[in-house]
């Protein structure tokens, strides 16, 4: 029996959100009323966040890995059945780690590369045929990271920033495609971000690289992202929230 319900409340998906800055994006489209469509590799780890934001009528939750085409469809599928469609995709499933550029093995940058670009290119398909079929446009934001525009000589990282300037530039050739169907597509750059992807590290220590001198939260991220999926003017932008990184130093 089908579980489609008629609905006008907004349908987000949100990928690798059972933590980090994808969760908090997942709670902040919540609070204004949004249904939401979560993502994670870890089956227990995903039930756990989605179990956490206490809004089980408004949660859905798909496991699997982006790098996987299934998991796109998947996320569509439980999007159209549990809320009745699909309105706005974040791709912000990836993985970032620092190493020198000689150190990087070939299949570490395979991993970047299938995880952070090819996923996001896998998924942003699936979602975009349903909005064609839909015929009511749509929003996609995806998340890059400013070091594609100002790499740091402490913090070597070639092989997932690579990967995230396909992400950047995915975000202006789609913007530019998608554009006469009403389908606007953005991203937001973070700066250094206190996530648990730093693990034990002291985050703060890099908080000297911006001019506001200290890290990003989670939050303000998801401020960021609401704010481009809501934008109707706005399409093939890539916003900054860096606390000034590019710009300068502190």
């Amino acid at each position: 029996m089908s579980t489609t319900t008629a609905t006008t409340t907004t349908t987000v998906i949100v990928t690798g959100s059972s933590s980090g800055i994808g969760l908090d994006v997942a709670r902040a489209f919540l609070a204004r009323g949004a249904a939401v469509v979560l993502n994670g590799r870890d089956p227990q780890r995903l039930a756990e966040a989605a179990a956490g934001l206490g809004r089980p009528e408004r949660v859905a939750a798909v496991a699997g890995s982006i790098g996987d085409a299934a998991t796109g469809e998947a996320l569509v599928r439980a999007a159209v059945e549990r809320f009745g469609g699909v309105d706005v995709l974040v791709n912000n499933a990836g993985t970032f780690a620092p190493r020198p550029f000689t150190e990087v093995t070939e299949r570490e940058l395979d991993g970047y590369l299938t995880g952070n670009l090819k996923g996001t290119y896998l998924t942003t398909q699936a979602v975009v045929r349903r909005l064609r079929e839909q015929g009511r446009g749509g929003s996609v934001v995806n998340i890059g990271t400013v070091l594609v525009d100002h790499a740091l000589t402490g913090f070597p990282a070639s092989a997932p920033v690579v990967s995230k300037g396909g992400v950047h530039a995915l975000t202006v050739s789609l913007a530019a495609e998608l554009a006469p169907e009403r389908i606007r597509v953005n991203l937001v750059a973070p700066g250094v971000v206190r996530t648990p992807l730093h693990g034990g590290v002291d985050v703060d220590a890099f908080g000297g690289v911006a001019l506001l001198n200290r890290v990003g939260e989670v939050d303000e991220i998801a401020e960021a992202v609401v704010y481009l999926a809501g934008a109707e003017f706005v399409t093939g932008h890539a916003l900054r929230v860096d606390g000034g990184h590019v710009t300068g130093r502190s």
